[in-house]
């Protein structure tokens, strides 16, 4: 897998993490596409608040559940569980945080992170889909270019066997229409002279 497509997966995995936090009522939901020189390891923090740390259980534990199940990734490390104040998932190229809305005032990891870039999941969401629709498009303009070359090279050799086809054809219409314009002949048959009777010349003597 390419940097490119390793980073596309990451924001697949991104947005079907804060799509959990939008369905369980999380609030003020944020993904911050990290700075790569301040960011380490990670390229996004994904933060949310729970107004309870029932909710923010619940909240963490259906984004390891969709994850595990729909693309098979599995949380580096977890942790903060059993307070549920700040549950932390470490998936290495991102971390989710679940804040109780006091200790995610408190800590104010998006004043921390300011050379970090803010998107709401629905801005996150239109770019990872004209994203892809790129991608698409990009990859449909190299399959053309590719196909391209093979039609043309398919009907040169079609092309060459009826010009071949074709030649001796009008050829020989050619030699026939020429035969059937050419005008005929007449035979004429040279009369042999007539000879003088020998009793004719015999009366002129005389």
């Amino acid at each position: 897998m390419t940097t490119s497509q390793a980073h596309q997966q990451t924001r697949i995995l991104v947005q079907a993490a804060a799509a959990v936090c939008e369905e369980k009522k999380g609030l003020d939901t944020r993904i911050l596409e990290l700075d790569p020189i301040d960011s380490g390891l990670s390229d996004f923090f994904l933060i949310t608040s729970a107004t309870n740390d029932r909710q923010a259980i619940a909240i963490a534990d259906e984004i390891e559940y969709r994850l595990k199940n729909e693309f098979g990734v599995y949380a580096n490390s977890v942790e903060g569980r059993r307070k549920g104040d700040w549950i932390l998932l470490d998936y290495v190229d991102f971390v989710v945080h679940v804040f109780l809305a006091e200790k995610r005032a408190f800590y104010d990891i998006e004043r921390l992170r300011k050379s970090a870039r803010p998107l709401s999941p629905a801005e996150f969401d239109a770019e990872l889909k004209a994203a892809l629709a790129e991608k698409i498009r990009a990859v449909r303009k190299k399959a053309s270019a590719v196909a391209k070359p093979k039609k043309a090279a398919k009907k040169a050799p079609a092309a060459a066997k009826t010009a071949t086809a074709t030649k001796p054809k009008k050829a020989a219409k050619k030699a026939s229409a020429a035969v059937k314009a050419a005008p005929a002949k007449k035979t004429v048959a040279k009369k042999a002279p007539a000879k003088k009777s020998a009793t004719k010349k015999a009366v002129t003597k005389k």
